[in-house]
């Protein structure tokens, strides 16, 4: 159940982000399309913070140390890049344009699942 709910909570943080930052574009038309579009851009989202973050992290970690963590700014827009790239390639409609649309759509993301998380409480057992 809680990885539904984390599902959910990513791809309404995803809807957020696309409505605030221009440069990330979701093209299905209906709503159902975009409903979908944002659901399965989450699980792109999750499988993509779940596999490849940690291993930038451990690869990386003298940067993270070097720069303060301030580094994971800069991994955290790659990453949203990667997955509006990952989308594409699997016909999803859904588009990140440019560094700084994936690192705005980041910052906003993280700090909406954030503040959901927080007002809902999250249990990271479940």
């Amino acid at each position: 159940m809680g990885f539904l709910i984390r599902v959910l909570v990513t791809a309404g943080a995803l809807w957020v982000a696309a409505a605030i930052v221009d440069g990330i574009d979701v093209t299905a038309t209906t709503t159902w399309g975009k409903i979908g579009t944002y659901l399965l851009v989450a699980l792109i989202f999750g499988f993509v913070n779940a596999i490849i973050k940690p291993i930038v992290k451990l690869v990386g970690c003298v940067f993270y140390i070097l720069t303060l963590g301030l580094i994971s700014f800069v991994v955290n827009a790659l990453l949203f890049l990667l997955v509006g790239w990952l989308a594409g390639v699997l016909n999803i409609p859904f588009e990140v344009n440019g560094f700084w649309a994936g690192f705005w759509g980041a910052i906003i993301v993280g700090v909406v699942s954030w503040v959901v998380n927080l007002a809902f409480g999250s249990n990271k057992n479940d």
